[in-house]
């Protein structure tokens, strides 16, 4: 716990860089559990914002959008990220679990949507919950995950992290909804 606490501290320290312009897609409506098909999608619009805190307030529930899914170049630099926010010391260095579930198996605890999934790591899971999610994936370790919506720099940062964690999947492609 300290170790995180320390490293959380370090991410806020090194993390005070202004923010981009938050990229926010609107949401396909397509159901993750509708096999190989998904509809295009809708065209991007933006919202101004400095943190993923502050885009989780503006933007309506569903409608977040990675832009940088399958983008090598931001995979990479999602990696990167991945490992100085410190996601690695409850994730394992190549996502595939720890005290925490893993993020490269086809069980998503909240569901899989870019949208729940940023909303997540922004919230965490106990106000994730309090906003009126739940869980709908079990895995053999559960730990909360903590709320990074003020450490990370910008919702930019964390597409791309996101980015890289569904570069690791490696599930089933018929259930992979992004």
């Amino acid at each position: 716990m300290k170790r995180f606490i320390g490293a959380a501290i370090l991410a806020v320290l090194f993390g005070l860089a202004a923010n981009p312009i938050a990229r926010v897609m609107a949401d396909d409506t397509s159901d993750p559990a509708t096999e190989g098909t998904k509809p295009p999608l809708p065209e991007k619009s933006a919202i101004t914002g400095n943190s993923p805190d502050e885009i989780v307030k503006a933007a309506a529930k569903g409608t977040l959008r990675n832009p940088y899914t399958d983008d090598p170049e931001k995979i990479q630099e999602g990696r990167k990220l991945f490992l100085s926010y410190s996601c690695n010391g409850c994730h394992g260095g190549n996502g595939g679990g720890g005290m925490c579930p893993p993020l490269s198996n086809e069980t998503w605890v909240y569901g899989s949507d870019d949208d729940t999934l940023f909303r997540l790591v922004a919230l965490g899971s106990d106000q994730l919950q309090a906003a009126g999610y739940y869980r709908i994936g079990m895995e053999n370790v559960i730990g909360p995950m903590p709320p990074f919506g003020e450490l990370v720099k910008s919702d930019d940062e964390l597409w791309k992290i996101i980015a890289f964690v569904r570069s690791i999947y490696n599930g089933d492609p018929k259930r992979r909804n992004w």
